[in-house]
This record gives structure tokens, C-alpha cells and sequence, in this order.
């Protein structure tokens, strides 16, 4: 499968990360209106004062009870960073249009500033519209929280000594600017300083949607290219609901639904919809009111009396979405991704930040353990025991693979049962080979493959022995 380019290539629109070392205290972009100038000093004294307070004693860097504009977000982002070196590592992927630095903090036990073989990688996105606040507040809190707890609360030990976990608090910091406290449904400051929807604007599976792609898109793109990910999730507000993939269908299906059984939004299922389903009642299960019906509502809908079951959705039966980045995780770069809705009022008073944060707070951590389910494993060459990047793993019958990275790594989350897992690439043998998975989480089954090449160019090896045999022959014809 491959995503629509609409005459474009990916590579047009990739930015580099950029990491931000311990102790540089750097700004590549104005946070606000102020002049840059003005702005970078200004961030620079917030810096000076907050550490040299924070030093003295262990008092919370981020702080509940306000919202964090650009300028206060990074500043407790390279807190956070200077405080916990041995566990963070702050980058940019790239920049929005006005030109702010969108910020991610990789929070691990072990080397946090690179990927480590068959250690899998996560993340976490807030903050899409950027009048849906809240999932910007509690991804601050929970990045301080799990380096607060670390080696003191076994959940987040245990994730953190086997997980990297990337906290991107915002990838729309300009409309979170114009955004208005208090204001619950506007659609001010939802779109990026363009006027553009991000979370319309990435290429889409089934249909092109002729949009220009954005800086904040282009970010993203860049990142999946950058970072194998296995899970994530994209934190919204304006419901009370988890949904996942697949967010839009065929346009011949959709028109079909709606001219003969007036369905405007059909589900969409996708070949992991199993596991799809069952993340995202992994989140509302642990959340205090998600999965309470009558605490949900379709807003979309404009129906405020029709619930989600099980506080979830899949995301086309909600509402169909053309250039969602869920449906792009997953279709571009193999990853499981679900958004959650994780409030009804999308700006709501600074004052209510921490019950959402106690609430959310579970469900963050508990949803990010998933990762470590199913199968995972290396590909090989048998030949000469190279790693094969680009082979596709996938399970059999099952039509979307995921591919191996340059490691030869493969990760497959999966549910408690027998699978048989095809693996293949082309020059190759391909291979069937049956496992288990187990209902324990920190229990993935280990699968290492070697594969054998058909290629007629790659010669068996050559024994000592046969080069001995062939030079005794010689020298006795010449005798």
C-alpha cells in the first residue's frame, strides 16, 4: 500500500530534528508577539529565575494550576531537561509557521538521546487545535511525572527501563496563542497560523485532498522518517471518547452509504482492528468518567444526548476525516495510533487544568504499556547474517505489513492467541512461522528470522577446504 503523493514527494516537506543539549539554552524561533530579541532575553531571565529557585529544593517545574504559553512550555521543557539529564533528551522536529520551535522531550532509563535495538518508541501529540488546550497541560504533567517517579513507582520504572517515550505538549503553538480561555466550542485559534486544519492536512489513504501541506504536517512526516514508532496517541478536546483507525473510507463507499441506507458515517475497519479496538479501551477504561454513557456525548453530531459506548469509537463511524494523522500513522509508517477526545470544553478555565490531569493520569501511563505485547523480533540474511531492512512482517492474511527498520527490527502488537506470522522481501525466500502470544504485558514473544536469498549473484560461501582441493589439482596438472 502507499499513501496518494499528489504529485508531491515526501521529502519536500521533511524537517530535521534538532536536539537541544543539557545546559544550552537555546531558541531558535520567537514564542510570542514579542520582538525575537526581546523574546529570547526574556525566556532567558524566566530560565535564570526558575532554576535558581528550583535548586535549592525538588518543587514541581510544571506548574497545575496555569496555562503554559510558548515562552513558559519551553522554559519547563529545558527544566525538566536540566534537572533529569540522564533521563531526557529535548529536540525540535521542525517549525510552525510563525516560526515557534515544536518542541519534543524523550523521556528514557536508558540512552534517551537514541533508539536502542528492539527498545520500542512512543509518543504522545497535544495540542493538533490549538484551542484544544487541555492535552497540552497534562502532557506537561505527565513528562514531569514519570521523571519524578521513576525508580519509585514500578509502572513507570518498568516503562521507562523498557520504552522511549516522546512528549510533544503542542504541534500547533500559533492558534494556541489566539486561543481564549474559558471559551468552550470556537473555532478560534483551532487551525495553524495559515488556516489550515492540521488534523485535515496530512495525505491521505483513500482520497487527495488537494491541500497545501503545512510546516506543522511537514514536521510530522519528517518525524515518522526519522523515528520508527510503534504506538501513539493524539490528545484533543470538544468530546468525551477514544477512537481509532480508520478515520475515513473509499469516497465510492462512502456515497454508497449514504444514498442507500442514509448512513453518512459508516465504520471503517482496518486489518488490526482488534487491536485497534482494544487500545483504545486500554484509555477509557482507565479513566474515571470515559466510559460512563451518559458522561459522553457526539458533538459532532451536534446531538449532545448520544453517548459512546464504552466511552469509544471507531473514528469514520464518529465521523468520517480525510487527511487525518491518525489514519496517516498508520497507513505511512505502520504505527498504532488513537485519538482521544479527553474533555467536552476545549478551553476551559485554568482552574480545572488538575482534575483533568488526575484523571488522564492513569490512562496516560497504562496506554503507553501496550507497546509490550505481541510479537517482536530481527530479520537477518542467512547467508552472511546481515540485517534486511524493508522486509515485510505481517500477520498471514492480514493486508497491511509492517516493515523492518534499518536494524532489521519488527514490531507486531497483538492480542493473546496463535498467529502465523509471513514474513518477506523481495530476493527472498519467504517465511511462515507460527507463535504464541501471551496475556502478559513485558512478555512479547521474541521472533528472529533469517531469510534465505533466491538471488543467483550471491554465491554460496567458500570453504578452506575447497580452496586446498582446487590448488592441488592445479599444481598436479602442471606436474
Amino acid at each position: 500500500m502507499s499513501i496518494p503523493r499528489g504529485g508531491r514527494r515526501y521529502g519536500d516537506w521533511e524537517q530535521k530534528p534538532t536536539p537541544i543539549p543539557a545546559g544550552s539554552w537555546y531558541l531558535s524561533s520567537p514564542c510570542s508577539d514579542l520582538p525575537i530579541g526581546m523574546e529570547k532575553s526574556l525566556l532567558l531571565l524566566l530560565f535564570l529565575a526558575t532554576s535558581s529557585y528550583c535548586s535549592s529544593s525538588e518543587q514541581s517545574i510544571v506548574d497545575v494550576g496555569v496555562y503554559h504559553d510558548h515562552v513558559k512550555m519551553t522554559s519547563s521543557l529545558m527544566l525538566l531537561r536540566e534537572r533529569y539529564p540522564r533521563l531526557t533528551h529535548l529536540y525540535s522536529i521542525g517549525e510552525s509557521v510563525e516560526g515557534r520551535s515544536l518542541w519534543v522531550l524523550a523521556i528514557s532509563a536508558l540512552n534517551p538521546d537514541s533508539h536502542v535495538t528492539l527498545r520500542p518508541e512512543v509518543k504522545y501529540v497535544g495540542n493538533i487545535h490549538g484551542n484544544e488546550v487541555i492535552g497540552r497541560e497534562i502532557l506537561l504533567q505527565l513528562a514531569e511525572y514519570l521523571l519524578v517517579n521513576y525508580g519509585k513507582d514500578d509502572d513507570v520504572t518498568n516503562l521507562l527501563d523498557n520504552t522511549r517515550v516522546h512528549i510533544m505538549p503542542t504541534l500547533n503553538p500559533d492558534g494556541f496563542e489566539r486561543s481564549i480561555e474559558g471559551v468552550c466550542y470556537s473555532q478560534v485559534g483551532r487551525n495553524n497560523a495559515n488556516g489550515y486544519d492540521l488534523n485535515r492536512n496530512f495525505p491521505d489513504f483513500f482520497e487527495d485532498t488537494g491541500l497545501r501541506i503545512q510546516a506543522e504536517t511537514a514536521a510530522i512526516m519528517g518525524w515518522l522518517k526519522t523515528e520508527h514508532f510503534v504506538l501513539s496517541a493524539q490528545l484533543h478536546a470538544g468530546a468525551l471518547v477514544a477512537t481509532y483507525p480508520l478515520d475515513n473510507l473509499h469516497p465510492a463507499k462512502k456515497k454508497l452509504y449514504k444514498d442507500v441506507l442514509q448512513d453518512n458515517s459508516p465504520y471503517s475497519a482496518c486489518a488490526d482492528d482488534d487491536v485497534l479496538r482494544f487500545l483504545a479501551l486500554t484509555y477509557s477504561t482507565h479513566h474515571g468518567r470515559m466510559r460512563m454513557y451518559n458522561e459522553t456525548t457526539r458533538w459532532a453530531n451536534y446531538n449532545p444526548e448520544m453517548g459512546f459506548k464504552d466511552g469509544i469509537s471507531n473514528g469514520a463511524d464518529w465521523y468520517a476525516v480525510a487527511g487525518g494523522m491518525q489514519d496517516y500513522n498508520y497507513f505511512a509508517d505502520g504505527c498504532f495510533e488513537i485519538t482521544v477526545e479527553v474533555n467536552t470544553c476545549m478551553h476551559p478555565p485554568r482552574a480545572e487544568i488538575s482534575r483533568f490531569w488526575e484523571e488522564n493520569r492513569a490512562p496516560l501511563v497504562q496506554y503507553l504499556k501496550q507497546v509490550h505485547r505481541g510479537v517482536k523480533g530481527i530479520v537477518t540474511n542467512l547467508v552472511d547474517n546481515s540485517l534486511i531492512h524493508g522486509a515485510e512482517v505481517r500477520v498471514h492474511e492480514r493486508n497491511l505489513p509492517q516493515r523492518t527498520t534499518k536494524l532489521g527490527e519488527f514490531w507486531l502488537i497483538l492480542l493473546p492467541g496463535n498467529y502465523n506470522i509471513e514474513i518477506s522481501k523481495s530476493g527472498f525466500d519467504t517465511r511462515m512461522i507460527s507463535v504464541e502470544v501471551s496475556a502478559e504485558l513485558y512478555q512479547t514473544t521474541r521472533l528472529d528470522v533469517s531469510l534465505r536469498s533466491t538471488s543467483s549473484e550471491i554465491a554460496p560461501p567458500i570453504s578452506l577446504i575447497s580452496i586446498l582441493c582446487t590448488l592441488i589439482v592445479i599444481n598436479f596438472a602442471e606436474v
